[in-house]
């Protein structure tokens, strides 16, 4: 989590410093687009970096001998800053369902004059997504992404005005950006905490905005009088969690700047989305070369001390019936202890099982992972089979067979009788 938070916001710091020039440089599309770098660095401390080589631990046999009372299995404690964080959440939340309820039940059945000139503008478009709100034009995430427009529509924007209106939304109708301005929504009830969240929120609703005027003019650029003098018959209203407007009171100047500037043309903006691609793809590739390095050698369990610190059999589990073996990827640090343990997804192995192992592998010790002949993070995996019976003793090993007797040994043949020496006299 603490690595997600942290690569969020360097996604958030890159995309607040870079919207504007990229918005210039290749149009306000590409700058739009900017806003998927903080996701995909959040969710790369998730993808799958594990390395490939692993060591294997020798499996812990658990056996029921050991067991306790369930109240004691089952006891947990919720850091206060975790439950302060979940506060915050559900609050912000609870905000954002609120708005939403109050925006739908004022919501009306839209005029039939109306009606007409929306179709008129819009050959096609559904009328059930039609409604009558006070401040629209607008439009609003749901099942079923919705229309606003106010009962004095047709008086307050002239002909040509009210087409360019009406595209203006159905291009966010058409991209989705309901549903993208849902999302920032959820990720700042998240991060209520965090102030570059808020920071950013507004400014990615202006560049959605941005986007939307540069797609209506791509297509009429001679009506860009028409749809500045559109912005400046608006009434704007302020910025609501559940709602698009047409026009929010800080935005006026910046799509006023954009309209008169000279727009990027198609080339700009292809070489805005393949600079873009190659930011995302080198983001990707930087944090998987980094993650992914191999250690010279992986971390392994330290055997003496783990002996010593096995899990408890949970009662429950014994009352059920239930064993089988959890198989843990420990990353463990550069001192030796467990950072995070993730259980290998198995449907067969009950979940206080999976509780018990992982719980008491956060009091192990282990070797850490060597490279360059410095400590480094690495990972290992260690098997804990949990098991209502013990395994049988292995089977005594066969007698070793005698050697054969040595042969004997040949008789030694007697040795021949001393021949006597004859003396000579002198």
């Amino acid at each position: 989590m603490e690595r997600s938070l942290l690569c969020i916001t360097l996604g958030l710091a890159i995309v607040l410093l870079l919207r504007k020039p990229v918005r210039r440089a290749c149009g306000a599309s590409p700058a739009l687009a900017l806003w998927w770098l903080p996701l995909l660095l959040a969710a790369l401390p998730w993808l799958p970096t594990l390395p490939e080589r692993w060591a294997l631990a020798p499996t812990l046999m658990v056996l029921p001998t050991r067991a306790i009372a369930a109240a004691q299995a089952g006891e947990s404690h919720i850091p206060i800053l975790q439950l302060f964080w979940v506060l915050g959440t559900v609050c912000c939340l609870a905000r954002l369902a609120w708005r939403y309820a109050r925006l739908r039940r004022q919501c009306q059945a839209l005029p039939q004059a109306v009606q007409r000139a929306v179709l008129h503008a819009l050959p096609g478009f559904d009328p059930r997504r039609l409604r009558l709100h006070v401040d629209g034009p607008a439009v609003l995430w749901g099942p079923r992404s919705l229309l606003l427009l106010p009962g004095d529509f047709t008086s307050r924007y002239g002909i040509a005005e009210q087409s360019l209106v009406l595209q203006h939304e159905a291009t966010h109708l058409r991209r989705g950006d309901p549903w993208w301005h849902l999302l920032g929504e959820l990720v700042v009830a998240a991060l209520w905490f965090h102030p570059l969240a808020w920071l950013a929120l507004p400014r990615l609703h202006l560049d959605q905005e941005l986007a939307c005027d540069e797609n209506v003019l791509r297509r009429s650029p001679q009506d860009a009088a028409t749809y500045a003098r559109a912005l400046l018959n608006s009434t704007g209203v302020g910025l609501t969690p559940v709602l698009i407007p047409w026009l929010a009171e800080p935005q006026l100047k910046e799509r006023l700047i954009m309209i008169q500037r000279h727009r990027a043309g198609a080339t700009r903006r292809r070489i805005g989305f393949i600079g873009l691609g190659l930011l995302l793809a080198g983001s990707v590739w930087i944090a998987q070369a980094t993650g992914t390095q191999l250690p010279q050698q992986p971390a392994s369990a330290d055997l003496d001390y783990n002996a010593h610190i096995t899990p408890t059999y949970p009662a429950d589990a014994i009352k059920n019936h239930q064993e089988g073996t959890v198989v843990l990827k420990v990353l463990v640090g550069a001192d030796g202890k467990p950072l995070k343990i993730a259980p290998e997804p198995n449907t067969a192995i009950a979940p206080s099982l999976v509780q018990a192992a992982t719980d008491t592998a956060m009091k192990w010790h282990f070797n850490p992972a060597q490279r360059d002949g410095k400590p480094v993070e690495g990972y290992a995996r260690v098997p804990v089979m949990f098991s209502l019976t013990p395994l049988p003793p292995p089977p005594p090993a066969p007698p070793a067979a005698l050697p054969p007797p040595p042969p004997p040994a040949p008789p030694v043949p007697p040795a021949p009788p001393a021949t006597p020496q004859s003396s000579t006299n002198a």
